[in-house]
């Protein structure tokens, strides 16, 4: 069973945290794998940089940008992710862009995942209709799991669609905003997650987009399996250093 649908079973409500890889420092991807890990983190998306990130906020757009100067490249990210599975045990997930993923080659991409020990891709301009036509079979033959973004305009039927094709949970985009941290959520996005609750899809889902603290923790989780934190992760990082992880954590887990 991939490591996403054996963490989905657990009874907990799942924390996961976004970062981009290669940032602060090209180095760091190995050092915060194992941070966010022992500081009881559920999974963990590394998000590859890319020169135009559509639905990323201007935290994580920035940090890109920085990735990318200090030398990261996919073909890097897989060094560095080379013996990663000697050390971290819960799952990964590779987001970003379709882009650079047919310019490595779909297949070769797909191929790397699998070695390193990748258990799932998130990648927001990817179509549903062209991954189900062009891409499932290879996805599948290596073991990856497609984890499709739904958001409050997204419509019933296609909700529905997306979740009979998918395998692992839906990222329930918390908003039609880029990323970035909010201190709530309005009545709006509550409701948006009361109607997706009263859907009763096969696939669970985790919210992302929005979550910077233990309160947007706590309400996303309140509608869902778990929740992503991406940007306020990154803000802490950058202001705090890398020391600072389990602490940051630690305050999103306070009950």
């Amino acid at each position: 069973m991939n490591r996403i649908n054996k963490k989905l079973k657990s009874e907990k409500k799942l924390l996961s945290i976004y970062f981009t890889a290669g940032y602060p420092q090209l180095k760091d991807t190995v050092r915060i794998l194992k941070s966010l890990q022992s500081s009881g983190v559920d999974m963990v998306e590394i998000g590859m940089p890319f020169s135009d990130p559509l639905a990323d906020g201007p935290t994580i757009q920035n940090s890109g940008s920085i990735a990318l100067k200090n030398g990261m490249t996919t073909k890097l990210l897989f060094a560095q992710l080379k013996d990663i599975r000697k050390e971290i045990n819960i799952p990964l997930i590779l987001m970003g862009y379709l882009n650079p993923i047919l310019q490595f080659g779909v297949a070769a991409f797909c191929k790397a995942c699998a070695d390193v020990g990748v258990d799932g891709l998130i990648i927001p301009d990817l179509p549903v209709k062209e991954y189900k036509e062009l891409y499932k079979k290879t996805f599948e033959k290596y073991g990856l799991l497609n984890i499709f973004l739904i958001t409050p305009q997204t419509t019933d039927a296609r909700i529905r669609y997306i979740d009979s094709i998918s395998k692992g949970f839906i990222y329930m985009v918390s908003s039609a905003a880029t990323t970035g941290s909010r201190n709530s959520f309005n009545a709006n996005q509550t409701a948006y997650f009361k109607r997706i609750t009263t859907m009763n899809l096969e696939n669970p889902q985790i919210v992302g987009f929005g979550i910077s603290n233990n309160k947007t923790f706590t309400q996303a989780t309140q509608f869902a399996k778990g929740a992503i934190i991406g940007s306020a992760f990154i803000k802490q990082i950058t202001q705090e250093g890398l020391s600072q992880i389990p602490n940051f954590i630690r305050k999103i887990r306070v009950s």
